[in-house]
């Protein structure tokens, strides 16, 4: 009997560039998702092999012609990937215009709108993370919580934002504002953009001077957060600490050592320690090493399992053209919600993308966890501290707190 054709999967991943940590875990949790969907038989006796393509510095120039290079060379049925921050939806236009499927994790509340702008054209792009809105609201949901049940008694009620000057740090900020007065917080200043570079101490005496109970931090790149806590712990803020996402790397502590203890930082698509999500961690530790980062490579991983159910459900994959059973393949996606290793993924029928848990649902069946977390010391997990039911371990006052 002969051998079926291989179905291919393609991804675009930043190997280099800033992002390129992150890209690597992108590219090993794809790499075992698909060797698992083909020892189970692949998709219906097919079996799947990726191809990668570098996006560098994630520019929209770069992201665009990876998505052509896939298509019109490689003749991919899907792309699927982690994140890509730069593009700003420019590689949807080569993905649609091919009728393929398109699962990614870029975290923008802009993929919400250009669904809705076209949704005949763009039924094929699927957001697999909650936007990056939600991580503002969840954010002051979060300190509510905290302060509501008891876990946190704030000096005050002031909220001070700092902000990189990507799009997406931005957005992030301007959703914390928009929350803070709905639970009670204030802020003693709107949020404040700078370059990623900068010498923080001015900036962190300036909000010294407001005293505030907590600090946010929107920006996200691991190296650039360390070198602002760095400079923060120098004459630390008598404040709850709050840095985004790229805390959670290792780049991160490595640099930091015992200073991040008590830094919180969370994520839209983690895992939780659950029974799934520890037993994902010590295989893919097994497999990449004990340095490898499950939290981040369980997106692509999460995506192609969930893309390999609804394509069998569909009765096959198509190449680029193949519109009609690619649609079914996205009826599909939207039909079937997927108890990932990450949580449930549901994808909104307006917004083709994954609904957050408690951020926009109340019920942890039926959302993708928003996961806060608290950092130890070296060496030590971060604790997974909200929300319920998923806590691990409980809320630590920082120790540079008085």
């Amino acid at each position: 009997m002969p051998s079926l054709a291989p179905i291919r999967i393609g991804s675009m991943v930043p190997l280099t560039g800033s992002s390129a940590n992150d890209g690597r875990e992108f590219r090993n949790g794809l790499s075992m998702a698909i060797e698992e969907v083909n020892a189970r038989g692949g998709i219906l006796g097919r079996p799947l092999e990726a191809v990668f393509i570098d996006t560098g510095n994630q520019t929209a120039g770069e992201v665009v012609r990876a998505a052509r290079q896939l298509i019109a060379r490689h003749r991919v049925s899907a792309i699927i990937n982690g994140y890509n921050i730069g593009p700003q939806n420019a590689e949807y236009e080569p993905i649609a215009d091919a009728g393929i499927i398109y699962m990614h994790h870029n975290t923008l509340v802009q993929h919400h709108d250009t669904i809705a702008s076209d949704p005949h054209r763009y039924f094929g792009c699927f957001m697999s993370d909650p936007a990056e809105y939600w991580y503002g609201q969840g954010f002051i949901k979060f300190l509510s919580w905290l302060r509501d049940s008891g876990r946190w008694r704030p000096r005050n009620r002031r909220v001070a934002i700092l902000s990189g000057p990507k799009p997406y740090s931005i957005v992030i900020a301007n959703a914390m504002a928009g929350a803070a007065a709905k639970f009670g917080w204030e802020l003693p200043h709107p949020p404040r953009i700078h370059p990623v570079n900068s010498d923080w101490c001015d900036v962190l005496d300036g909000i010294r001077t407001h005293d505030p109970a907590v600090l946010a931090m929107t920006h996200f790149h691991a190296g650039d957060l360390a070198r602002f806590h760095l400079q923060f712990m120098e004459r630390p803020l008598n404040s709850l600490l709050y840095l985004q996402y790229g805390a959670l790397h290792r780049v991160f502590s490595e640099i930091t050592g015992e200073r991040a203890r008590g830094v919180i930082t969370c994520t839209v698509i983690g895992l939780p320690r659950d029974e799934l999500g520890r037993r994902f961690s010590a295989d893919y530790r097994s497999r990449f090493g004990p340095q490898a980062t499950p939290e981040i490579g369980c997106q692509p991983y999460c995506s192609l399992h969930h893309y390999a159910i609804a394509a069998a459900v569909a009765g096959g994959v198509g190449e680029p053209g193949d519109v009609e059973i690619n649609r079914r393949i996205a009826k599909a996606l939207m039909d079937i919600p997927y108890r990932s290793v990450a949580g449930m993924i549901r994808y909104h029928p307006a917004w083709q993308a994954a609904v957050p848990y408690p951020d926009a649902t109340q019920d942890p069946s039926l959302g993708l966890p928003h996961l806060f977390y608290q950092l130890r010391g070296p060496g030590e997990p971060a604790a997974l501290i909200a929300p319920e039911p998923f806590i691990e371990q409980p809320f630590e006052l920082p120790p540079w707190i008085s």
